[in-house]
């Protein structure tokens, strides 16, 4: 019985085959007004409607899954593109971050020059945390004792004077800026030899005030504020003189002492790398420090700095 079957489906395909031959041939043997030619046309005009409508029906169909298509591939280049947007963004910070570091290291390079600072010993430390309240007084440094870091060491950037070490631990370090309500440095005018004393300004913490000036000294807007190298009480720091602290902006009058509004020179809401100038034990800016803090309050360090070399050579305090 299986067998019967396969014969006969076999036979029906081989009649199939036979006759689609002979159509073939009988169509393309036949003129164009045949009749093989006429049933041809019958069927067309008969399908080609409905082919039209299936078409026509199924276009929205066609036309959506082109839409999903090409909004796959959209999505699919748009995450690319956010990719390679994301890491040109991280390697454009990371340059700048870098050129920055490099400016900042440069500057404090020629800093170090201009100041005549050599016998220090200059300390780079990256600022590893900053005050959490809006004034930013103070900062924390990732080097300390083992560093050589010392209590009251001046800290500066490329751009001038920063602070100095209030605290010091062994591999860190807290710095009071110069806009902390603590700070006090001795300083003098550019273009002046008298003296006075930089505060914060009160109420206004990125500025500072120049007090104590006599009443005779010339101050104008522009002019450069630089540290004194003197002392003011027994706790302040001995800063090397001529380090930039910043420039006037305007001079108050009202009292028997002058007083000028300096800004500060270094930006102190953006530190990333400063300087501790630390100074050894027994070495000339050691042993100067510490006969200035000895000294009455008020008198300046200047006096000793002539005799420093004879400090140094005697090993005085050492």
């Amino acid at each position: 019985m299986y067998d019967k079957t396969v014969r006969r489906r076999r036979a029906v395909l081989v009649l199939l085959v036979v006759l689609s031959l002979l159509l073939l041939t009988a169509y393309f043997g036949e003129a164009p007004n045949g009749r093989l030619h006429s049933v041809q046309r019958d069927f067309l005009t008969v399908v080609s409607p409905i082919q039209d409508g299936a078409n026509k029906a199924l276009k929205p169909v066609r036309d959506m899954f082109g839409w999903i298509d090409n909004t796959l591939h959209a999505k699919s280049q748009r995450d690319q593109l956010l990719k390679q947007v994301d890491k040109l963004h991280r390697e454009l910070i990371a340059n700048q971050a870098e050129k920055r570091t490099y400016r900042e290291l440069e500057a404090m390079y020629n800093l170090d020059n201009q100041l005549g600072v050599n016998d220090y010993h200059p300390v780079t430390a990256t600022v590893v945390g900053k005050s959490p309240n809006i004034w930013y007084a103070t900062v924390v440094i990732d080097k300390g004792e083992s560093a050589g870091v010392r209590v009251n060491d001046p800290v500066i950037n490329g751009e001038g004077l920063v602070g100095k070490v209030a605290q010091v631990a062994s591999d860190g370090a807290q710095v009071s800026l110069i806009t902390d309500s603590t700070m006090g440095v001795s300083a003098r005018l550019g273009t002046a030899n008298a003296t006075g004393i930089v505060q914060p300004k009160v109420g206004e913490p990125n500025d500072l005030l120049l007090q104590y000036l006599p009443a005779n000294t010339v101050a104008n807007p522009g002019d450069y504020v630089v540290t004194s190298g003197t002392v003011s009480s027994p706790d302040d720091s001995l800063y090397p003189p001529g380090i930039l602290i910043g420039q006037v902006t305007s001079v108050n009058e009202e009292s028997a002492y002058k007083s000028v509004n300096v800004r500060p020179a270094a930006n102190l809401h953006d530190l990333d790398v400063v300087q501790v100038l630390t100074a050894a034990q027994g070495s000339l800016p050691a042993n100067l420090s510490r006969l200035a803090a000895s000294l009455p309050v008020g008198q300046s360090a200047s006096a000793v700095t002539a005799s420093g070399e004879q400090l140094a050579s005697t090993g005085a305090g050492g």
